[in-house]
């Protein structure tokens, strides 16, 4: 079922509207009718409820942790930064996305492309003027084509899943923490304390993430262009 609400103007005042709704499904947030479970039944981005995607889902991110490297990832984006693989158009490269499922996702085993145009429509339902916007929603998985022959068929552990900073030490609030203990830079006393080799400050130009989709697109954005 689904309940529209009409979005209150800024710096209006509004009576809240009482909409009569399953609590178990829908829940009020800042205005926005948002479910509270995903369609397995749990809450989103919950990596430890038991489910059919959970044993897989921990399983990407084990090897994901193990891999993940600072020289693996510098090596990554010297290669993927250069840019010559394919060129084509936003939309081709949407279509493309009908042959990958995020094999990290524990909320979605449904192929990206439907991901992306549902969140591009729901940023445009609730942001109807903001068209940079809508873009942003369409375009923000376009890079997980890694996965595909193409564009050098990385494994998903290369591809997807959440970021973290390398080359310091993995933060116990990174999904899965547990994993990292495998990783040579866990151990490695160049990487493994607080700043690594970072220092204090020095923003987030200078900070390489964990190599894959996100980095990837940013490439893309930042070096398109030039």
């Amino acid at each position: 079922m689904t309940i529209l609400i009409d979005q209150p103007h800024f710096g209006v005042e509004v009576q809240e509207k009482k909409v009569p709704i399953d609590e178990k499904e829908l829940s009020l947030d800042g205005g926005f009718l948002v479910p509270q479970t995903n369609s397995f039944g749990h809450t989103f981005r919950d990596y430890d409820a038991e489910g059919e995607r959970q044993e897989g889902v921990e399983n990407f991110y084990r090897i994901n942790h193990i891999n993940q490297t600072y020289d693996f990832v510098k090596k990554m984006r010297e290669e993927y930064g250069k840019l010559n693989r394919v060129e084509m158009s936003i939309w081709e490269c949407c279509e493309l996305l009908n042959d990958v499922v995020d094999e990290s996702d524990p909320d979605l085993d449904e192929p990206q492309i439907e991901h992306l145009l549902q969140t591009a429509e729901a940023i445009r339902k609730d942001y109807p003027d903001e068209d940079w916007l809508h873009l942003t929603g369409l375009i923000h998985d376009l890079g997980k084509v890694l996965n595909l022959p193409s564009f050098g068929g990385l494994p998903q552990w290369a591809v997807v899943g959440d970021t973290f900073p390398v080359g310091c030490a993995f933060d116990e609030s990174i999904v899965h923490h547990k994993y990292f203990k495998e990783n040579p830079d866990y151990s490695n006393p160049a990487f493994n304390t607080e700043y690594g080799v970072y220092s204090e400050g020095c923003g987030l130009d200078n900070v390489m993430m964990s190599w894959g989709h996100d980095d990837y697109m940013y490439l893309n954005v930042k070096l398109g262009g030039q």
